[in-house]
């Protein structure tokens, strides 16, 4: 295992599912972790379950509240060296029936699709803005982008969920364009499969879909935060394939 000792990482929606095995992950290997959630008493709670972690209130749609967010955790530590934009939401809050009554992009509510593309992409874009400028100032940082397959973003009845994930994919590319000549190194990492989180709470599942754990995300989330992907630049890392002997294939 990585010794992450030293490193201060930022988990959004650390609460739970991949947020907090990526948290676990990180804790586990010597890092201080802080995780977020609208709720600052539900954040709190799990900070409280991981070794040595603090938990954020912060919604991520609001400019205002991640400032906040972010800005008291700089004072507090005074950096920020690895961020994991992962906080999100799912296509059950619009659907939730999406396996089984997949519904046309026409009958999403407008309501439920600004809230999906709001948690997000607009939430990966207010927080990633936030952290950069410190992460510039200190000359090192990364950010960690979480994603889905490719499938999932032009799936049939997955209006907003896989728009949501396309834009921030391609905001992960423009973010890392941007700062290549920094730095600054931004990645993206996805589980590769269907995977076992809360947002498949009620969920009818085909007949033996196949289900990953959320610790799958766990040894590539470490290597990411450690001197060993110091260069690993605009990189689409699928978790499930993901060999710590050979990285970089």
């Amino acid at each position: 295992m990585e010794d992450l000792t030293g490193v201060r990482a930022l988990v959004t929606g650390g609460t739970s599912g991949l947020g907090r095995a990526m948290a676990e992950a990180l804790a586990e290997a010597g890092a201080e972790v802080a995780v977020t959630s609208r709720s600052a008493e539900r954040a709190r709670a799990a900070a409280e379950r991981i070794s040595g972690a603090v938990g954020i209130g912060m919604d991520t749609r609001d400019e205002e509240a991640v400032a906040q967010g972010v800005d008291g955790l700089l004072e507090a530590w005074g950096r920020i060296d690895l961020l994991v934009n992962n906080a999100g939401i799912g296509m059950r809050t619009v659907n939730p029936r999406f396996t089984t009554e997949p519904q046309g992009f026409w009958t999403v509510p407008v309501d439920g699709f600004r809230d999906v593309i709001e948690t997000n992409l607009t939430g990966y874009f207010l927080v990633a803005r936030a952290v950069t400028p410190s992460m510039l100032a200190a000359g090192r940082g990364r950010i960690v982008n979480i994603s889905m397959n490719h499938s999932t973003m032009n799936r049939r009845g997955f209006t907003p969920y896989g728009p949501s994930r396309a834009g921030a994919e391609a905001l992960s590319r423009i973010m890392a364009a941007d700062l290549a000549d920094t730095p600054v190194r931004v990645n993206v990492l996805l589980p590769g499969g269907i995977t076992e989180t809360g947002m498949l709470d009620g969920v009818d599942l085909p007949a033996g879909a196949s289900i990953l754990p959320a610790s799958v995300m766990a040894a590539p989330i470490r290597w990411l935060a450690s001197p060993a992907a110091a260069d690993v630049h605009d990189r689409r890392i699928v978790a499930s394939e993901f060999d710590p002997e050979a990285p970089r294939r």
